[in-house]
């Protein structure tokens, strides 16, 4: 069982390591990878009470594979963000990897997500809004990339 404790902290040099893409011969592990990933993030539902998305190299699977759970659980596996609108917006941003850590970034206001599904089936979703910054998000965690490293300034930190 996946916990709190599971998730990459801060500071953890894997969180800054490119993720290689899922191979079609590893369809098998993705749905436990994805349990894993569940788990983790209910368990930081309860601690938090915040947790849309998680990425797998959060629990130091280091694969481009991440989890959401919005009106219903999806699964994103070799993800590629097309046509990032020009329009941007600014939110406080928060990470399971700091949980009481905010940093204010910008991002894009619509984007379309190309993806496989858990049935190695192509999928294309437009999304914009709260969705989009998420899928932002998450998608950067498959680069190496944390929300510290977007902050808009230097003043862009604060505690929940």
């Amino acid at each position: 069982m996946k916990s709190i404790n599971d998730i990459l902290k801060l500071g953890d040099p894997r969180l800054y390591e490119v993720c290689e893409p899922v191979e079609r011969s590893e369809l098998p592990q993705v749905l436990d990878w994805v349990n894993q990933l569940h788990e983790a993030m209910e368990d930081i539902r309860k601690v938090y009470g915040f947790g849309r998305g998680i990425a797998a190299p959060q629990l130091g699977i280091m694969k481009r594979l991440f989890y959401l759970n919005l009106d219903k659980p999806y699964i994103i596996i070799n993800p590629e963000l097309q046509d990032l609108s020009d329009e941007k917006f600014e939110l406080w941003d928060d990470c399971m990897s700091f949980p009481n850590l905010l940093v204010k970034v910008e991002r894009h206001q619509s984007l379309i997500l190309s993806y496989l599904d858990e049935n190695w089936e192509k999928q294309e979703w437009k999304v914009e809004g709260a969705i989009s910054e998420l899928i932002q998000h998450e998608y950067d965690h498959l680069d190496g990339v944390l929300c510290t490293m977007r902050a808009i300034d230097n003043k862009s930190y604060k505690w929940r």
